[in-house]
């Protein structure tokens, strides 16, 4: 990050850009390093969770940009991320001091942050990624998940519908953009429950249809509360899932112990005693 203290609008000003993570929650998950990118930037972009989180961002600098009026109904988000990229890379050219500020985690469930820091690299600016408290972070912790005690997969619902993957249903699961799931076009809002049965049917190779769904919305407010619903598999397409919201499958079947290798590591035990 600079620290010149020269205009922007200097003719020799040399671009650059921060790409941060706000956090999940309002305030308390901005970083004092991420707090410094947007204060000593000249321009800010925008891609917050809540109109309300644009509006407190707002009194930390005087130009934010908003990018969420690129969104709309029947437009496909590649299209929308690619117009953020080019609106961002065009403020570096002209020798601004960028940071592009995304709700959560900037390298999590977002293409445009990755892509538009490859761009002005490429170009020979400097560009860096600043992480941020991410859903998975709160999603863990309001639901009492320790990542290391059984392992965690984790999947968009769509990739998991349109490629060959491998299931470990001894872990835990977790599925994003389950209220999308199925969409090919990447131009809708939302799918119904149609799609959210292809969805349990794939599931249920690996699962039965009782077990437990947890559906799971972390908190963009402090004064809210994390949203939780548990429902049974078979209930998933009739129930209402938002692109807010995480699908967590508990794991469904106990660890299996791997009586070869363990063998070979008494054997090695062994040796190494001797």
């Amino acid at each position: 990050m600079t620290t010149s203290s020269e205009p922007s609008a200097h003719p020799t000003a040399r671009g650059s850009l921060a790409c941060v993570g706000m956090g999940m929650t309002l305030g308390s998950h901005l970083t004092p390093l991420a707090r410094s990118h947007i204060e000593h930037a000249d321009v800010i972009f925008a891609a917050l969770s809540d109109g309300v989180v644009e509006m407190w961002l707002r009194r930390l600098h005087p130009d934010v940009r908003s990018l969420q009026p690129y969104y709309a109904e029947g437009k496909s988000r590649m299209k929308t991320y690619r117009q953020w990229v080019d609106l961002m890379i065009t403020e570096v050219r002209a020798g601004k001091r960028v940071c592009a500020v995304f709700y959560g985690h900037p390298g999590i469930f977002a293409w445009s942050p990755h892509k538009v820091i490859e761009v002005a690299r490429a170009e020979g600016f400097e560009a860096h990624m600043e992480p941020g408290i991410s859903a998975e972070d709160c999603l863990y912790a309001d639901l009492g998940i320790d990542p290391g005690r059984f392992g965690c997969q984790h999947f968009e619902a769509s990739q998991l519908l349109l490629y060959e993957r491998r299931i470990d249903s001894t872990g835990y699961l977790v599925l994003w953009q389950v209220g999308i799931v199925g969409d090919r076009s990447l131009a809708r809002l939302h799918t119904g429950p149609e799609y959210r049965q292809v969805l349990v049917d794939v599931l249920s190779r690996d699962y039965s249809l009782d077990h437990e769904v947890i559906i799971y919305r972390g908190v963009t407010l402090p004064i809210d509360k994390p949203r939780v619903r548990r429902v049974a598999l078979r209930d998933l397409p009739g129930t209402e899932v938002t692109t807010q919201e995480t699908v967590v499958l508990p794991p469904a079947m106990p660890l299996k112990p791997n009586l070869i290798v363990r063998e070979r590591l008494d054997e090695l035990d062994k040796a190494s005693v001797a």
